[in-house]
């Protein structure tokens, strides 16, 4: 790893937030809605951005959207806080092109998931993820097995750890036993060895567990709607004042289950339009909110002060 590597990956603590992509209601993208939000984050305090990912439906986009999103997030972010670009395919040859269209465009790091559909075997994934290390970007891994059906056990991440240019993960595995698993037998002794390795929380309502095991942060759905909560839950955490950091938790913790009610983005997309502010509906194949969804969710915003549209 080298020094800028190792730099960013310094800076992979915190908040993050997995940014949702704004449609119009005529089904285009909304480009000014995008930029709006990446400015309502930064100043609301967050430490990162995550654009691009499944909270983006990215596989709903055209490849010139993508293109115009990524180059609208660096040109708003203009560097103040690390922009993490999702990159993943479940083909290698299309992720190592999308990887390295992030890079040339400015990203500071990709995130990569594992892919999806075919549960590539150990040997298939060592080679996916070689291939995204070697574009040149630092490569975030991110594993879900909810989503990918295929998870990646603590031994492979061991292997997956050491490739030149890894520098993380965003856990989602749901399991927080093998969280605490990755953070004891992959970071902290890569911390100690020099080539440090983040684990960030894929998962809203494991901020404060995460964090507690010593792990670095959060890549949050959640922020899109409260991205100043989020921030101040893992700063609390990172800096040990876990009393305050369990004040937050539960507080926030209704929100983070109800924000999964459905498939993700649909809850968050709709909690954002009645909170005022730029998503619009969600591409097909993923439909409205359910109308038997929405009394929960409305509630859970109103017990957080939120005045609702």
């Amino acid at each position: 790893m080298n020094q800028s590597q190792q730099a960013l990956c310094a800076k992979l603590r915190g908040a993050f937030t997995a940014l949702i992509t704004p449609i119009t209601e005529h089904g285009d993208v909304d480009y000014e809605g995008f930029r709006k939000l990446i400015k309502f984050q930064i100043d609301e305090g967050i430490d990162g951005l995550v654009p691009l990912g499944t909270t983006g439906e990215t596989p709903t986009l055209e490849e010139d959207e993508e293109e115009k999103l990524i180059k609208i997030a660096v040109d708003e972010v203009k560097g103040r806080v690390p922009l993490i670009i999702g990159t993943g395919s479940n083909d290698t040859k299309h992720m190592v092109i999308y990887t390295k269209r992030a890079k040339d465009l400015g990203a500071d790091a990709a995130l990569v998931v594992t892919p999806y559909y075919n549960k590539p075997n150990d040997s298939g994934l060592i080679k996916h993820f070689e291939a995204a290390a070697a574009v040149g970007i630092p490569i975030v891994i991110y594993n879900i097995a909810s989503r990918t059906g295929r998870n990646i056990p603590v031994p492979l991440m061991k292997k997956l750890a050491e490739i030149p240019g890894i520098i993380g993960v965003k856990e989602a595995s749901g399991d927080i036993s093998q969280i605490g698993d990755v953070i004891r037998e992959v970071a902290l002794p890569g911390k100690g060895a020099g080539k440090p390795f983040a684990v960030l929380s894929g998962d809203d309502g494991f901020t404060l567990p995460l964090i507690a095991l010593g792990g670095d942060g959060i890549i949050s759905v959640i922020s899109n709607l409260i991205p100043k909560k989020i921030a101040a839950l893992a700063k609390s955490c990172l800096e040990g004042n876990f009393e305050e950091g369990r004040r937050l938790h539960y507080e926030l913790l209704p929100l983070a289950k109800t924000a999964f009610i459905e498939t993700n983005p649909i809850p968050i997309k709709a909690a954002m339009n009645w909170a005022g502010l730029s998503a619009g509906p969600t591409r097909l194949p993923l439909g409205p909110l359910d109308a038997k969804n929405e009394p929960p969710l409305r509630a859970v915003l109103e017990q957080l002060g939120f005045k609702l549209k």
